[in-house]
């Protein structure tokens, strides 16, 4: 247990086909040319992705990414299959003390409908349940945003409710979210 007694998370999880690798500034390039592949759909449902980043903010990002992923307070991950980036994800909203996560995903563009997302969030709840001590693991995503909606019915997330103009959309307009889980 460390940094402050928290447990240990590993730094590469691999499943049948992926591998799911914590942030690292040389997988900024690579990243970076996922997202610009997948720029429509992310700015569409991402706050992040308000705008394309550049590599060396891709670099940045990860760089931070990685600090906060060892220091426990963010576990996010970028999803390859091979050598080629195909998404990201990762347990995020930390709560030790429960401990509950939160579940984001996005998909390159290109690598849609081949179920690598499904993949990795399973990965990533046996994480958060079987190595972690997860109570809750939740999934969130604008009410709007049919094929995320979609995934946590289809790994049998519960829908408990819709927070109402609970964040901003990237137009600066305000966004209904939905809110799923699953507990222990």
């Amino acid at each position: 247990m460390s940094p402050a007694g928290r447990p240990k998370v590993p730094l590469e999880i691999r499943t049948e086909r992926l591998i799911l690798r914590a942030p690292h500034p040389d997988f900024a390039e690579e990243l970076n040319a996922a997202i610009q592949d997948s720029f429509a759909e992310l700015h569409a449902w991402m706050d992040w992705a308000a705008q394309m980043p550049t590599v060396d903010a891709s670099r940045a990002q990860q760089a931070q990414g990685r600090e906060r992923f060892l220091a426990r307070e963010d576990l996010p991950v970028v999803i390859f299959r091979g050598d080629r980036v195909v998404g990201g994800s990762g347990l995020h909203r930390i709560d030790w003390h429960v401990p509950r996560f939160e579940i984001g995903y996005w998909v390159r563009t290109p690598d849609a409908h081949n179920g690598y997302v499904t993949e990795a969030v399973r990965a990533l709840e046996a994480l958060a349940f079987d190595e972690l001590g997860a109570r809750r693991v939740e999934i969130r995503c604008d009410t709007r945003n049919r094929r995320s909606r979609a995934l946590a019915e289809r790994l049998h997330y519960e829908q408990e409710g819709v927070l109402r103009n609970d964040t901003l959309h990237t137009d600066g307009l305000p966004r209904d979210t939905v809110v799923y889980s699953k507990v222990r």
